[in-house]
């Protein structure tokens, strides 16, 4: 058996939201890794670990201010590019860019052996819990890859059928106080 198929993701931990303006609300997502900041923004800002773990891929580094990167999604019905400007790269503690609509500012703070890892994602309401769900197991394959033992990258709508991901969105969306909207298996097949 792989690592893949032992995995199973913990409960709701560490997220919050928070309102922003209108439908735009902010997602704040904190993590402990047990991994140095260093090791932490070099998978943060580097093309070839992005790919084994965020839910898009870039075309150059994310590791310098003033840098345009293409960051296509992964999993998108159709080619979803989206060129976006990092506009804060201060390693190994701040990094800030876009995703399509959707800010994404990064703080890694040392702590012990380890790195506290926060994401702050501005994003729609109606999409929260399914965001949460989303990052949660991001960052988990993001864990499982910094300690050596990768579980292969899970995101986009081929995730949505993960029963890890469904329950996750639902505790989400129970913790948020919020509907969610029908997305499990046959939703995601016809998305």
């Amino acid at each position: 058996m792989t690592e893949r198929e032992h995995y199973t993701p913990g409960p709701p931990s560490g997220v919050r939201m928070v309102r922003k303006d209108g439908d735009k609300w902010q997602l704040i997502l904190v993590r402990e890794l047990r991994h140095s900041p260093e090791k932490v923004w070099q998978a943060l800002t580097d093309p070839a670990h992005l790919r084994e773990w965020a839910p898009f891929d870039a075309d150059g580094s994310l590791g310098t201010a003033g840098t345009t990167v293409k960051l296509t999604t992964v999993g998108a019905p159709g080619p979803r590019i989206t060129e976006t400007k990092v506009t804060q790269a201060d390693a190994p503690n701040v990094l800030e860019y876009e995703w399509g609509a959707n800010d994404m500012r990064w703080e890694l703070e040392a702590v012990g052996g380890g790195t506290r890892l926060t994401l702050w994602t501005s994003i729609d309401r109606r999409f929260i819990a399914m965001g949460a769900a989303g990052w949660h197991i991001c960052l988990d394959v993001l864990d499982h890859l910094l300690g050596g033992t990768p579980i292969g990258r899970m995101a986009g709508p081929g995730t949505m059928k993960f029963a890890g991901w469904q329950r996750l969105h639902v505790e989400y969306a129970n913790q948020f106080g919020i509907e969610t909207p029908n997305c499990g298996p046959k939703a995601a097949q016809n998305s």
